[in-house]
């Protein structure tokens, strides 16, 4: 006889659902009935509603977090022969929107405990090499050690682009993510805080410039029809992903306060059950972690990834194999020791269940769970 005695899936989207079903249905009945699909008022609406929110002047909708990016990049002028800095332990979105570009990713390590790049080895990296952008990533949740980066970036002329795709609403020293650079990018996958009911995705900047600029480039490179000023992307966000997160960014506030209460009761069950592992926790600058994801760390990650599947406990590796370990980059010649902390990390790290539907049972279960693994 099976002795589980509950089930704890790594992210609930139906009981999510649940409480704002009647409220979506209407933003896309209302869609539908308009027959308006591209872009227009829906889409107009939702980017001066996430610019607000993300404390910037302009936002830009686009069609996925990946193509943030590599918009991004383009509108910063990123192309073959450039460089630009990065993290390994991310993602491939990241990577791949530099590879798209024509440029060439120049990888530093990251930190071991906020999972974001080194800040002392970013800035060291800047110094020495012709680097044309910088992409520093708010990994799981959390903003990385922005003032040093931009100091740094500002004296060698390198451009700022925030990958923000895990960290809308997050907050740096007060600041809030995709405020910070140039650009900010972020990804509405069904998975993230503010998740959409496919993909979509969004760029924010305060610079009139740039978001003209971003205008053009995700409708083929025009702002007027049939006038390609440059040569451009299709990558236009929809009027309904537009319209269901509209009614999702009033929720968002509450659910990121959730999933931060969710990690303070993790941190404070395996502390009093002294349990070895290492949890998240962030920086003292990061004063406002939203938790996409909770990761923890243990040396044993892999025994108890199973050790939870066999329980119905929803777990995840963020990430197995960093990315200059991936085969499509064997050509930058990163033989395994390169980064050693993205590495250590790619062993050890666990993701647990921390959305904002999650019951206090529901945590205190995944805990025992663990002890009982431990012993």
């Amino acid at each position: 006889m099976s002795t589980i005695t509950r089930r704890v899936p790594l992210l609930d989207l139906q009981a999510q659902h649940k409480r704002i079903r009647e409220e979506v249905l209407g933003a896309v009945t209302r869609v539908i009935d308009s027959q308006h699909f591209i872009l227009g008022e829906e889409v107009s609406s939702l980017e001066r509603e996430i610019a607000a929110y993300c404390e910037c002047e302009y936002a830009v909708g686009c069609a996925s977090g990946s193509d943030a990016l590599i918009l991004a990049l383009a509108a910063a002028g990123v192309g073959p022969g450039d460089e630009v800095l990065t993290a390994p332990y991310t993602f491939f979105a990241t990577a791949g929107a530099i590879s798209h570009v024509g440029a060439t990713p120049l990888f530093v390590d990251v930190d071991e405990r906020t999972f974001n790049i080194d800040v002392e080895q970013a800035v060291d990296a800047l110094s020495k090499r012709t680097v044309r952008a910088i992409v520093p990533i708010h990994l799981f949740g959390g903003c990385a050690d922005m003032d040093p980066l931009l100091a740094a970036a500002a004296q060698y002329g390198v451009t700022v682009i925030e990958d923000a795709a895990q960290s809308i609403g997050s907050e740096y020293k007060g600041r809030r993510a995709g405020s910070l650079g140039t650009i900010g990018c972020f990804s509405f996958f069904p998975s993230k805080n503010l998740g959409g009911f496919g993909d979509g995705g969004m760029l924010t900047t305060s610079h009139a410039s740039v978001a003209e600029r971003l205008m053009a480039l995700r409708a083929h490179g025009s702002r007027k029809k049939y006038l390609h000023e440059v040569v451009g992307y299709n990558s236009r966000l929809d009027a309904l992903q537009a319209a269901v997160l509209r009614v999702k960014l009033g929720y968002l506030d509450g659910w990121s306060a959730g999933r931060a209460a969710n990690a303070d009761r993790y941190r404070a069950r395996i502390a009093e059950m002294q349990l070895p592992i290492v949890p998240a926790a962030p920086a003292a600058y990061q004063n406002r972690h939203i938790y996409n994801q909770f990761v923890i760390r243990s040396d044993r990650r892999d025994e108890l990834q199973q050790f939870l599947k066999e329980r119905e406990i929803g777990s995840e590796v963020y990430y197995p194999l960093p990315m200059h370990l991936q085969p499509c980059y064997a050509f930058l010649g990163h033989a395994r020791g390169a980064f050693p902390v993205s590495e250590r990390l790619a062993r050890e790290s666990l993701a647990l269940p921390i959305h904002s539907e999650l019951a206090a049972d529901d945590i205190d279960y995944i805990c025992d769970t663990l002890r009982a693994f431990f012993g």
